[in-house]
């Protein structure tokens, strides 16, 4: 492996290849088409193509092909790979000593403890906060309010929640008392809460350098597009945010249904990236 990692070292050690792969990671499992990433990113698309070209050919991500479009996705054998090397072989196995500023070292391939038996912390962030992450938050709050206390928060908040989303949880029986657009930075203070999930649910906030949350909360990017942004008669933008609203039910409702307190570390992030890639809509609460 002492060849293979030195190879992937190497492609990341160039700042502009390392932007784009921890986008890709940030966003995983979901692929994202190069278009988006150099908007995000603010690469030229010739510059991007070398880059992709590089991380490639190093097995860090990978390429598909949807209609016309080139889809890249970053691959995370490799990264765990890396890392087994990493924090296994050049530390002898005892990982503590490469993290020693870590509090909760990173765990074991084979698994880790259980979450505690306790009330468990959940956000969802999106950039403005007024619409799927307050779906999300309300969501949790009806579905499995005894075992999760849920937040939301976005990277730019619009201020108030968006009367149609409000109008629609009013409508499915969900209760909205509380609910608010706020700032992220609330959630970062000696103050809040420890996070043991952290949800992106718009690909903004995801392509986004947020700071890192203490406690390593397992997070996952459940991306969907904005009903916010939709337009058209009023009754258009309503079966845009209806569709919002049931993506996030059915991802909620497998979420709520995870034995959460029995299972280790790693499998539960599988869980949480897998309930990802489901699209599909609820009609009903």
């Amino acid at each position: 492996m002492e060849k293979e990692a030195t190879t992937l070292l190497s492609t990341l050690g160039h700042p502009q290849r390392l932007l784009v792969w921890r986008l890709l990671m940030r966003r995983y499992p979901q692929p994202v088409a190069a278009g988006e990433i150099a908007e995000a990113t603010g690469l030229k698309a010739s510059t991007l193509s070398v880059y992709l070209s590089a991380l490639r050919q190093a097995g860090l991500i990978g390429q598909e092909r949807q209609g016309t479009s080139l889809l890249y996705r970053a691959e995370i054998g490799t990264a765990n790979d890396l890392l087994d090397y990493l924090f296994s072989d050049c530390c002898r196995n005892r990982p503590s000593l490469c993290l020693s500023g870590v509090s909760d070292p990173l765990p074991s391939r084979e698994g880790s403890a259980p979450m505690a038996d306790r009330k468990l912390n959940v956000l969802f962030i999106c950039t403005g906060n007024s619409a799927r992450s307050i779906f999300a938050e309300a969501l949790v709050r009806h579905l499995a309010g005894d075992r999760f206390n849920a937040y939301s928060a976005g990277t730019h908040p619009a201020g108030t929640p968006n009367p149609f989303a409000v109008k629609l949880l009013q409508d499915k029986g969900i209760a909205t008392e509380g609910l608010r657009s706020k700032n992220v930075d609330e959630f970062q203070g000696a103050d809040a809460p420890k996070m043991d999930f952290v949800f992106t649910v718009c690909d903004q906030a995801a392509n986004e350098e947020c700071p890192a949350w203490d406690g390593q909360p397992v997070s996952a990017h459940w991306g969907m597009p904005d009903p916010a942004k939709a337009t058209g008669t009023d009754a258009e933008k309503a079966l845009a945010f209806q569709a919002a609203y049931g993506t996030l039910l059915n991802r909620l409702r497998a979420f709520a249904a995870l034995p959460v307190k029995s299972l280790d570390r790693i499998s539960l992030q599988n869980a949480v990236d897998q309930i990802s890639l489901d699209d599909t809509s609820a009609a009903e609460a």
